[in-house]
């Protein structure tokens, strides 16, 4: 794979699209000098990213590998599904698909987090001007239970995804 190529084509689809590399990271959840490695050809995205690039700007994986668009004579629908098949079982370890997953409902989630972190300095604040002690500690500890609720709410989507099984898939087993 010429990741130069790939990094070119990359960079073509995100103007395309009229983002900066800032804006296209921020709506990937990653940094913005991941973006620039990427688009010079040091770094090819991970599978994860690839499907996600793909389905982000309408066109096939294949196409994102061979760093230009292809015409469909270019192209098989069965060389397509192989394709998505082999990144989808890719040698990926489950750590790094734990990680990504993680990252990607934080994102999307962040405010179970802050929310909790805000009602709880409201209640302190409030507890501490009417000097009623007994509040203020319950702000204090009731970060804790939500904390909890949010991270097993995150672990629940992480182990979906990261063990997720195709029903096509299963189908084609049995």
């Amino acid at each position: 794979m010429d990741t130069v190529k790939i990094g070119k084509f990359l960079a073509e689809l995100r103007r395309e699209r009229e983002l900066t590399q800032e804006q296209l990271a921020e709506q990937l959840g990653i940094s913005n000098k991941t973006i620039s490695r990427w688009e010079n050809g040091n770094y090819m995205p991970p599978v994860e990213m690839l499907m996600e690039l793909s389905e982000f700007y309408g066109v096939s994986i294949n196409e994102l590998l061979s760093g230009r668009r292809l015409d469909e004579s270019e192209t098989r629908s069965a060389a397509e599904e192989n394709l998505k098949s082999a990144l989808e079982n890719s040698a990926f370890s489950l750590e790094d698909k734990k990680r990504y997953y993680a990252r990607k409902w934080t994102k999307e989630h962040w405010y179970a987090y802050v929310l909790p972190a805000l009602f709880a300095l409201t209640l302190i604040a409030f507890s501490a001007a009417l000097r009623f002690p007994v509040g203020v500690f319950l702000g204090c500890i009731m970060t804790i239970p939500a904390r909890i609720i949010a991270y097993n709410r995150m672990m629940g989507y992480v182990e979906r995804k990261a063990f997720e099984v195709k029903s096509s898939e299963i189908n084609k087993k049995s």
